[in-house]
């Protein structure tokens, strides 16, 4: 029986953001929409749930690629709507993931801004935009935005890949 660990993840456009992780190797399920957490930042932001095994791709593996596929070091003007964030589930799962954060910050040359912050509540996209790019990916938006992010999953972690 498979046992699957969630974990939010929030930072650029949540189409984006679903496409890479439902493009890797141990991840059952990508729920797309907008998460909020709390004091501060209790507005929605657009935001992932992924469910995966951990045996088969660890927390690390899916904070270093959610590094590298969105703006984590960029503090820009539209961060309300796309906060970068890892939501937690526990406080175990907090200290897991500041570690993990506080380990790469030595491996980007400008700081990153992305916070480790308590999942607080979820609003699922329309069913209409869920699946974004596996319903369109020879849409212009797909083609611009999330095909530089998969080609560079093929490039830098190809080894977690989905073989389909």
């Amino acid at each position: 029986m498979n046992t699957y660990t969630k974990i939010a993840l929030g930072g650029g456009c949540h189409w984006c953001t679903e496409a890479v992780f439902q493009a890797l190797k141990g991840v059952a399920k990508v729920e797309q929409g907008y998460v909020a957490s709390v004091e501060e930042n209790t507005s929605f932001s657009e935001a992932v749930i992924i469910h995966f095994n951990e045996a088969v791709i660890g927390l690390s593996v899916l904070i270093e690629i959610h590094l590298h596929t969105h703006k984590s070091t960029s503090n820009h003007s539209m961060r309300d709507k796309y906060r970068s964030a890892i939501y937690y589930f526990s406080e175990v799962q907090k200290k897991k993931a500041t570690d993990i954060l506080n380990g790469f910050k030595n491996t980007f040359e400008e700081e990153i801004i992305t916070e480790v912050l308590p999942f607080s509540e979820f609003k699922a996209s329309r069913e209409a935009i869920q699946n974004y790019y596996k319903k369109n990916p020879e849409k212009p938006f797909c083609k611009q935005f999330i095909n530089p992010k998969l080609k560079l999953l093929v490039n830098k972690f190809s080894k977690h890949l989905n073989k389909n």
